[in-house]
């Protein structure tokens, strides 16, 4: 019994061993079946993968092919242009070349032919002055006098009977002139109307300044005149409270001062407390507000113009000239028109337009010194502008635009025609006041120098000159001759506007006392 159940085991225990072992072998198997089912399936997948990758790749390369190909076609067709309009203008370029080799050519022979002609004619002019001598020597010989002696006869002898016949023929002219004169001066007059703009002169001398009613003028007087006074002394300006409604008039000619004067004015009145020690205060404080406005005027031109580098005193120059006036055109304005004229030339000129825009804003800075130079403005400039470390083609330009230098910069011809430019058009100059009482003084100075004149008068702004002879050295006739040779010299040796008329009086005066 025990043997049949220990046979039993063992049989169980082989059989399950058997079983076990048949079963893993299987399961391995079946294991190994899987793997390499799955590694073939993946390597299935991994090749269609890797062809979709290579015909992406492939896509992709044609793709990037094609537009490198099309981008190289733009360049070329671009680069192909260029080299045709090089080509073009190369051609245009021979082709003045030739054009211009082809005029040299015809002046040189032109400057052939002159020379030849004028040989001609110093040959023609020598053979004149021969025979021209040969005559007068004939002539000496027969009349027994030379030439000069008989000139001089001539002259003495014709003199008396000239000035007579000129006299009467003068008045003959004169009172034909008059017929005809009112016509004649409105075609002057529309005519002078059409081309100049004009002013007077002591426009630019005074400012008016508006108040609203006339008890201000009292207080702005002062007890005994004081508060004026001393608003005169602290701003150099004289003021007018004349009759004029609501106004007063600052007079000064220079407008720096008369600024500082009508703000401080406008402050006091406005404050109402005007007394010495508060207009003083308030000038000062002034003064200081116009040197600052004056910096940022400066500041802001260069922003403007695109200048930069400017050294602060120049910057501070410039911001003065708005307080400038140059024959009565706002200096600041002009500057800034010949910057931007002398630009736009330069660039034309294939030049650098900011060195000529740079030059051109400075050319006039010598007119505005803070103390007044004895040498011309051009030359001040160009110190200044040496002084303070600017280029020498700048300084150059500068000096030399009304010709006090010679001109070694290639834009210093550019800033010389841009000036004339901006100053010559019709109305944007006038004469300023101190060329126009120069004037005056000349023509009372030209008539004084006559021998027998005691006094002149410039009156109607110098559209009238009064010259008073004595009477015992000055006679009637001679005092008409006086007045027309006063007239012609005027007329050949001075430059003014419209006519000027010569009035010589001469008086007798019988005086005695009854005692």
């Amino acid at each position: 019994m025990n043997t049949i159940l220990l046979n039993g085991i063992i049989i169980g225990t082989v059989s399950f061993l058997i079983g076990g072992g048949l079963s893993y072998f299987l399961w391995n198997f079946a294991i190994r079946r899987k793997k390499e089912s799955i590694i073939n399936e993946a390597k299935v997948e991994a090749e269609v993968i890797k062809k979709d990758k290579i015909l992406q790749a492939k896509e992709k390369f044609l793709q990037l092919k094609t537009e490198h190909e099309k981008y190289i076609n733009e360049k070329n067709n671009k680069i192909n242009a260029i080299e045709n309009k090089a080509k073009q203008r190369e051609n245009l370029i021979s082709q003045k070349i030739e054009e211009t080799q082809r005029v040299r050519k015809e002046l040189d022979v032109l400057r052939d032919n002159l020379n030849n002609q004028l040989e001609l004619v110093d040959k023609k002019n020598e053979e004149l002055e021969k025979l021209h001598k040969q005559q007068i020597d004939q002539l000496e010989a027969i009349s027994g006098i030379s030439a000069v002696d008989a000139k001089e006869q001539l002259i003495e002898s014709l003199k008396d009977e000239a000035k007579s016949d000129a006299m009467s023929y003068i008045n003959e002219i004169m009172d034909e002139a008059k017929m005809t004169a009112n016509q004649e001066a409105k075609k002057v007059v529309m005519k002078t109307i059409q081309r100049v703009a004009t002013e007077t002169a002591i426009e630019n001398a005074v400012t008016v300044f508006n108040i609203e009613s006339d008890e201000i003028k009292g207080r702005i007087i002062g007890r005994e005149g004081r508060n004026i006074r001393a608003l005169e002394a602290a701003t150099g300006v004289e003021i007018i409270v004349d009759d004029t409604p609501e106004a007063i008039i600052l007079s000064a000619f220079d407008p720096v001062r008369r600024e500082i004067a009508r703000l401080a004015l406008h402050q006091l009145v406005t404050d109402g407390r005007i007394h010495p020690a508060r207009i003083e205060e308030v000038v000062s404080k002034t003064k200081k507000q116009i040197e600052e406005e004056i910096i940022e005027v400066g500041k802001r031109t260069t922003i403007d113009l695109g200048i930069h580098g400017l050294h602060p005193e120049l910057i501070r120059l410039i911001g003065k000239m708005k307080y400038r006036s140059s024959y009565g055109q706002n200096l600041l304005q002009h500057s800034r028109e010949v910057a931007n004229l002398s630009a736009i030339m330069a660039a034309e000129l294939g030049l650098n337009p900011k060195t000529a825009k740079r030059a051109g804003l400075l050319h006039d800075i010598g007119k505005v010194p803070d103390e007044e130079p004895e040498i011309p403005h051009a030359i001040y400039g160009m110190k200044l502008a040496e002084k303070y470390k600017e280029k020498a083609d700048i300084c150059n330009a500068i000096g030399a635009h009304h010709d006090e230098v010679e001109m070694t910069s290639i834009i210093s011809p550019i800033i010389q025609v841009c000036d004339a430019i901006s100053g010559a058009r019709p109305g944007a100059r006038r004469e300023v006041v101190e060329s126009y009482i120069k004037r005056l003084k000349d023509l009372e100075n030209l008539a004084l120098s006559y021998p027998g004149v005691s006094k002149t008068y410039a009156i109607q702004a110098g559209r009238e000159l009064r010259v008073i002879v004595g009477s015992d050295k000055v006679s009637d006739k001679e005092a008409d001759s006086l007045s027309y040779e006063i007239a012609q010299k005027i007329q050949d040796e001075m430059t003014y506007p419209g006519q000027v008329k010569i009035t010589v009086i001469r008086e007798t005066r019988a005086v005695n006392y009854a005692k």
